[in-house]
Parts: structure tokens; C-alpha cells; sequence
């Protein structure tokens, strides 16, 4: 007896067909959404180089967030653009800095609706650029960092934050922000550690978001990963397993989907991927020319992403995205 040969298209043939047997199902809940909020400003102030995208105000901030929420977006990451900087980024665990008040407002307003995030970190505060405060050789000075990271995290944690977000990527930030929590009885904040944070030129578009200027003409190669390694990415996320990370997170997404795959390999913790300004900006800036279908080429990328194993994707999509999946 002979047999036909397989036929590959016959799964292919409806788009129900096709949806039925999808082995990667994107959905709202799978993203969270970065979003900027900026002191000293009344009306939102569009990014030029994240279309879209804006710096918003404490009120605009809170709409955008209802309206992630009831499309079905389950959480938002916050960044904060102070009015003021210096050199060791204090307006970050101020009780009346920018994160901190729209926190406690975002709460006020949703509730329990959404998980708000909050980016932990103080490049976006001090006015050298850098990710901590600076020893006698202008290096980031690690130890003292960390010990910064701390009292952020609790900042953070009084004001309503959910859930912490250190990207600093120093040594020992993890266990450091994980033991300032335990011992101010915040243990059940969990911490979604940039593990695999990597020295990209993909960058660009959220410093204009966040107004950040590296002083020199510098750049953060001596604390932020090597493009060209993977192995060292997984003693990364080895040491923040250790220290206590409940999340890991690979960024950029896109690049570098080998190192998300091996990540979703190597552990059980939920892994997060972060599609960066510039894999978003690449998009609006060819659709813009006609060049790609934009919307289809976004479903496209953030779908290959989830495939690659990363369980939450950060993306200035999520909204748009949620409105396609919804």
C-alpha cells in the first residue's frame, strides 16, 4: 500500500484552520506598557522619535493607563523625567518625586486593575547621565549605587509600585533591593530584574524620552553587556536568580531572541523581554514610508518574541497591539 505524500497546507487553508492550530498566541495580557511621566509640564509633549509616544502629565498619564487597562493590558512600567538632576539622582527616592506622586495617584485611580511597575534606576536623575554616582575616576561607583537602588525601591514600594524594575545593571543590585524591601516589610514586592541588559545602539529614542545626555560623550559599556555575548548573559541571570530576582528580563528584545530562547532554557522564573525605543521607532519610521505595513510587521515582531520564550513583552505597542487583539 502506498501513501500520499504530507501535505503541509492543509492546515493552512481558513484562517480559523490556521488559528486553531497556532502553537504562539499573543494576547493583551502578555504586555506591559512603558510610559513617561514628566514634572513641571500641563499638557503631554509628543516624543518626535517614538511616534505616538509622549511625556505625559500626572492626569494624562492616568487616562492613557485606564485605557491600557480596559483593553486588557495588565501592566505598565513608569518612567520619570525630574525637573531637577544632580549628581547622585536624589529626586529618584524623594517622596515628592515625579514616579512617586504619579504612583500613588495611579493607584488611587485604578486599584488593583493594573500591575504598575516602576523602572528603578537613577540615569534619568542625575546630571551626568550615568546610572549611579560617580567615584574620583568618573566610573560608576558600584557600591555606592547599589546602596542608592535601595532607597529607591522603597520609594517606590510606599508610593504603590507593585512591582520593582532595577536596570542599572551594577553587581549586587538584586540582593541589595531585595534586602532593603525585606527589612522595611515590603517582602511581598516582588522584583522583575534587567538581567541581560545589553550595550545597545537601539537606545537612542528613549534617551530623548527621558532626557538623558551622557556627560563626555560617554557610554555604558563597563556595566551594561557586550552585543556579542551570550554566555555572560546567563551568569547574569544565574547571580539574579540567586539574589532573589522573581522576574528576569532580556533587553532589546528583537536582537537578541537567541539569548531570550536560551534564558526561557536555563530557568522556571517568568522571563520578560523589553522591545526597545529603537526596534519601535524602526517601524513607525518605515511605515511612515511606505515601506512596511506597520501594524502587521508590530504583530509580526512582539509574536516572534513570545515564541522565542519570553512570557511578558515591555512594548510602546502594547496598546496598539491590544486594540488588534482585543
Amino acid at each position: 500500500m502506498t501513501f500520499p505524500a504530507t501535505r503541509m497546507r492543509r492546515l493552512r487553508g481558513t484562517a480559523p484552520l490556521r488559528d486553531l492550530v497556532a502553537e504562539t498566541v499573543l494576547a493583551p495580557s502578555d504586555l506591559m506598557a512603558p510610559l513617561f511621566v514628566r514634572e513641571g509640564i500641563d499638557t503631554p509633549q509628543p516624543i518626535a522619535s517614538l511616534p505616538g509616544v509622549s511625556q505625559h502629565t500626572v492626569e494624562s498619564l492616568v487616562k492613557e493607563a485606564r485605557a491600557l487597562a480596559d483593553l486588557g493590558v495588565r501592566g505598565l512600567v513608569l518612567f520619570g523625567v525630574p525637573a531637577t538632576k544632580d549628581a547622585v539622582g536624589s529626586p529618584a527616592w524623594d517622596p515628592a518625586g515625579i514616579v512617586q506622586v504619579a504612583l500613588l495617584r495611579l493607584r488611587d485611580e485604578l486599584g488593583d486593575s493594573m500591575v504598575l511597575a516602576a523602572d528603578l534606576c537613577l540615569d534619568e536623575y542625575t546630571d551626568h547621565g550615568h546610572c549611579g554616582p560617580l567615584d574620583d575616576q568618573g566610573e560608576v561607583d558600584n557600591d555606592a549605587a547599589i546602596e542608592l537602588y535601595g532607597r529607591v525601591a522603597l520609594a517606590q514600594a510606599r508610593a504603590g509600585a507593585d512591582l520593582v524594575a532595577p536596570s542599572g545593571m551594577m553587581d549586587g543590585q538584586v540582593g541589595a533591593i531585595r534586602a532593603a524591601l525585606d527589612g522595611d516589610g515590603f517582602a511581598a514586592i516582588p522584583i522583575m530584574a534587567y538581567s541581560a541588559k545589553y550595550a545597545s545602539a537601539l537606545y537612542g529614542p528613549f534617551r530623548d524620552a527621558v532626557d538623558v545626555t551622557i556627560a563626555g560623550g560617554g557610554d555604558r559599556r563597563g556595566y551594561q553587556q557586550d552585543f556579542r555575548n551570550r554566555r555572560e548573559s546567563l551568569r547574569e541571570v544565574d547571580l539574579d536568580v540567586a539574589e532573589g530576582a522573581d522576574i528576569v528580563m532580556v533587553k532589546p528584545a528583537l536582537s537578541y531572541l537567541d539569548v531570550v530562547a536560551a534564558v526561557r532554557a536555563r530557568v522556571t522564573l517568568p522571563v520578560a523581554a523589553y522591545h526597545v525605543s529603537g526596534e519601535y521607532a524602526m517601524i513607525k519610521a518605515a511605515a511612515e514610508r511606505g515601506w512596511i505595513d506597520g501594524p502587521a510587521v508590530a504583530l509580526e515582531q512582539i509574536t516572534a518574541v513570545k515564541r522565542a520564550g519570553a512570557d511578558i513583552i515591555l512594548t510602546y505597542l502594547a496598546g496598539e497591539l491590544a486594540r488588534v487583539l482585543a
